[in-house]
């Protein structure tokens, strides 16, 4: 079953994060894709821009609205998905744990209703 592990985090400012603790972020990332992978678990990974490069895209009585940001404003952000697929949500929540995200923000495991796979919903 696929599920989608959201990753939420405040959104730092310019300059606020110490480009060591950067590196060492990138490093653990890299190192829990490379595990997803190994796994055979990941399907996708996207770390996503700050809030203020978002479009939020409505279609209300057939006309399109398009307003720069995102859907709603929060202090913590969407800041990253990850769609793994395993057996059951204590595989979902043992790969959430390992996630580095979760040390400085939360992981969100929701799992996926349907998914698209090969041309068709399944």
């Amino acid at each position: 079953m696929r599920y989608a592990l959201l990753l939420h985090s405040r959104e730092p400012g310019q300059g606020e994060i110490d480009p060591d603790a950067i590196t060492a972020m990138q490093e653990a990332f890299g190192a829990y894709g490379r595990a997803l992978e190994s796994a055979g678990v990941l399907v996708a990974a996207e770390v996503l821009e700050q809030q203020h490069a978002s479009s939020t895209v409505t279609v209300r009585e057939g006309a399109l609205q398009v307003q720069d940001g995102p859907f709603a404003e929060t202090k913590e952000a969407l800041a990253g998905v990850i769609v793994i697929d395993v057996p059951d949500l204590d595989a979902a929540l043992a790969w959430a744990e390992k996630c580095p995200g979760a040390t400085y923000g939360a992981v969100e495991v929701r799992p996926a209703a349907t998914s698209y796979i090969n041309g068709a919903w399944t």
